[in-house]
């Protein structure tokens, strides 16, 4: 027998020379029957990705009004709002990942800078009335703290945590380092007012440290690589800093004076440490007071760099919701200087790993819409009439006005008089070293929760019930939900009729190729290749095969004989020669970037690609079940690389998929999101898509297997797939396998391993398509 690609060659050879050259039977019409032409031409898969497109952007116009549905606010009085709004606080910290105990907070001093130093190793430098210190704080897990902190001479008069720029350091903020004007030194004219401050230092948008040592280096930001790692595992990078943040609060909350009176505690930041600010300062309400400049939130996220990514946060909070949950304590908002950056850098090299996004200073069209709807969804609440809107100079972080604002409601109104210069005492921290460091601790928490997530993952599905096949099915549909509403996300199903149009590809030997287009929702269409094989005969039910491209696929990859597109080997028409009926559909991962924008403009919405890629294969299906020709209960999932990654999540969420194929996909998927030392992840590759929020904690590959449950399973796996290694494959197919054994199934689930790449191997998923749609083998 000719080896695949030989046999793919052959025929297409054979189709260019005796395409004429039909069966004695007419030739099929050239629109198939009961349906209306086709005629849209162009690029009908840039065309899809398109419309998707124009959906979401009818959905990001409505969330304002649709966010409603999330709250139920109590405007009675402050603790009535305060106890109204507690949900929504605990779902922000959800989404941020800020998820984690902190334990008792150890402040330490830093190892000294200077072996010569004399005195107080940590004592850095000296300002009017303040001394500076390097020190660092426990948060969990080995993630510490890093910066400096500036103690009055007398007892504090409050407490702040001071949050720069990511690209500012802690010594630029205390007037220790050029690079920040000194009327923009805020944390030094705290300090100058006898506020205790502590200025962490954040993780920069360097790619310093960034990458796969010996491996690859890409352009990646420290900071992207931290979010990709940690998204999936449930965790954001803005989560850890914000945790650091809190630890600091903690700390700071525990020192009291001799009188024992609480000092007041105040967060005050810019740039990325406005953002850091603004949302701790939403989910503590320990937090008196919160200074903010250099942030604003956009609705718009998917323009701005992907590590400010939160998945489903535009749809459940905007500027408005979440100041509310600053509400009733104080806020001062400035509107002056934002930070700028841009990705990839320079822009225009795609191929250099990084997701494209910028930061700058926001449209003013946009600025004005959002203050509008924060205002009218913030007027009644409790201690807003007493908050600052600056309107600062576009140079300027914090103006007297802001810093007068926020200082005055921490009860340090009165501003110092005389020098402001701050001298150093001995050699600074290194930066360098400290960067590292700080990348380095969150890096490994999030390899530490990979390498837990399987016992967390255990600890999920306690609840499943195993002692037969229909009872574990049935404690399974809670974790399908779960799957689809908070991990794949949701559209409703289709709000349309089908109204098929369709135009005749190719037919030869007597059988015939048909475009299908069919609607789902307005500008969301499902689009695809029927291939209808020869002899059906009148009354005849056959069973039907979707076989799913991969990445930057076309349907005419997989079903269209006259194309040799490697690894496909035209399987959808291989197998309708077999006799079954297969539908070769667009899925929406074309597009390179294009694509990868639209879900990212889809996750804060909290929605993903398979949200419409289920709604369109559920049409499919309707569409394919309605055929007279056709056996609804025998249909069947096939899907190669991307397309096996469509097959580990559409039919476990659509009951009309009688089983499922992955081919040259499935693998211990959460160690190839999240592992920083295998040059098989993803995580300093252009992938940027692949990362899900939180599945890490709920679902790899195994778990995502049993969801076909009671229904036939397989994997399809070359020896050379550079996916992922063997050993990866089998380790997680082994916790399949050992499933379905145990309910008794142990005959509908399979691996076939073959000394071969990325590619369909096409003789074991054949036979079991055989065997399980029960049609017999030519």
């Amino acid at each position: 027998m000719l080896p695949p690609i030989a046999r793919s060659a052959a025929l297409a050879a054979m189709v260019v020379l005796t395409g004429v050259l039909l069966s004695a039977a007419e030739p099929s019409p050239p629109v198939f029957p009961g349906t209306q032409p086709l005629t849209q031409t162009g690029d009908l898969a840039a065309a899809l990705v398109g419309g998707i497109d124009r959906y979401l952007d009818r959905v990001l116009e409505a969330a304002p009004a649709a966010r409603a549905r999330h709250w139920n606010r109590d405007l009675s009085s402050p603790e009535a709002y305060g106890r109204s709004i507690e949900t929504n606080r605990q779902q922000l910290a959800r989404i941020l990942g800020v998820v984690d105990r902190r334990g008792p907070v150890l402040l330490k001093a830093s190892a000294p800078v200077s072996a010569s130093a004399s005195g107080n190793p940590a004592e850095v430098g000296r300002g009017r009335g303040f001394r500076v210190l390097t020190v660092g704080w426990s948060v969990f897990r080995g993630v510490e703290a890093e910066g400096l902190m500036l103690v009055p001479d007398g007892e504090a008069k409050a407490s702040v945590v001071a949050l720069p720029d990511a690209d500012q350091t802690p010594e630029q903020l205390a007037g220790l380092q050029p690079g920040v004007p000194e009327a923009d030194q805020f944390a030094r004219r705290l300090a100058e007012r006898g506020c205790r401050v502590l200025i962490p230092a954040l993780v920069d948008r360097s790619d310093t440290h960034s990458g796969l040592p010996g491996v690859r280096k890409l352009k990646q930001s420290q900071r992207e690589v931290l979010w990709r790692a940690a998204y999936e595992m449930g965790r954001t990078v803005q989560g850890y800093e914000i945790q650091k943040v809190l630890a600091a609060v903690d700390w700071l909350e525990s020192q009291r004076p001799a009188s024992g009176a609480r000092v007041p505690v105040g967060l005050i930041g810019y740039g990325e440490g406005g953002l850091i600010a603004c949302f701790a300062g939403a989910l503590d309400p320990r937090i008196e007071a919160t200074a903010v400049s250099g942030y604003h939130v956009n609705p718009r996220l998917h323009d701005e760099p992907i590590y400010r990514n939160v998945w489903s946060l535009t749809d459940q909070f905007g500027a408005g919701e979440i100041a509310g949950l600053i509400a009733p304590r104080g806020l001062v908002w400035v509107g002056g200087r934002f930070p700028e950056t841009q990705y990839p850098n320079p822009p225009g090299q795609s191929h250099q790993g990084a997701a494209p996004g910028r930061l700058g200073r926001p449209d003013p069209e946009v600025s004005r819409a959002v203050l509008e709807q924060a205002g009218a969804w913030l007027a009644g609440v409790p201690g807003v009439d007493q908050w600052k809107l600056v309107a600062a100079q576009p140079e300027e972080l914090f103006n007297d006005e802001a810093i007068d604002a926020f200082a005055g409601r921490l009860g340090a109104s009165e501003a110092a008089s005389g020098s402001s210069q701050v001298s150093a005492l001995q050699p600074l921290p290194d930066n360098t070293a400290r960067q590292l460091r700080q990348y380095s601790q969150i890096l490994e928490d999030t390899q530490w929760l990979m390498r837990e997530a399987e016992f967390t993952r255990a600890e999920f599905w306690k609840k499943a019930d195993r002692k037969n096949a229909e009872t574990f099915a049935q404690s399974a549909r809670p974790y399908r939900d779960l799957l689809q509403r908070d991990i794949l996300g949701t559209i409703p199903p289709a709000s349309l009729p089908p109204s098929p149009r369709t135009r005749k590809l190719i037919e030869t030997h007597g059988m015939t190729a048909y475009e299908v287009m069919l609607d789902v929702h307005p500008d969301v269409v499902a689009y695809g290749i029927l291939v209808v094989p020869r002899g059906i005969r009148p009354g005849e039910k056959r069973p039907v095969v979707v076989c799913q491209h991969g990445l930057e696929g076309r349907p005419t990859d997989v079903a269209d004989p006259r194309i040799d597109a490697g690894a496909y080997h035209t399987y959808a028409w291989r197998l309708a020669e077999r006799g079954f009926v297969t539908f070769a559909p667009q899925n929406c991962y074309i597009g390179e970037n294009r694509f990868r924008q639209v879900l990212r403009k889809a996750q804060p919405l909290k929605l993903t690609l398979w949200s419409f890629i289920q709604r369109q294969h559920e049409v499919i299906l309707d569409w394919l079940a309605s055929q007279d020709f056709v056996d609804p209960s025998r249909m069947a999932f096939y899907g190669l690389s991307y397309g096996g990654k469509t097959a580990m999540r559409i039919p476990q969420v659509i009951d009309r998929y009688c089983l499922s194929i992955c081919s040259a996909d499935y693998n211990e998927w959460i160690w190839k999101n999240v592992s920083a030392r295998s040059s098989y992840c993803y995580l300093y590759w252009g992938e940027y898509d692949m990362p899900e929020f939180n599945l890490g904690n709920t679902f790899n590959y195994a778990e995502l297997s049993w969801l076909m449950i009671p229904r036939p399973f397989m994997v399809e796996r070359g020896h050379d797939d550079g996916v992922a290694p063997d050993e990866w494959v089998a380790y997680e197919f082994a916790k399949t396998r050992r499933q379905y054994v145990k309910l008794g199934l142990g005959d509908r689930t399979e691996i076939e391993y073959f000394d071969g790449p990325h590619t369909i191997h096409g003789k074991g998923t054949f036979e079991f398509l055989h065997r399980h749609l029960r049609w017999p083998k030519p």
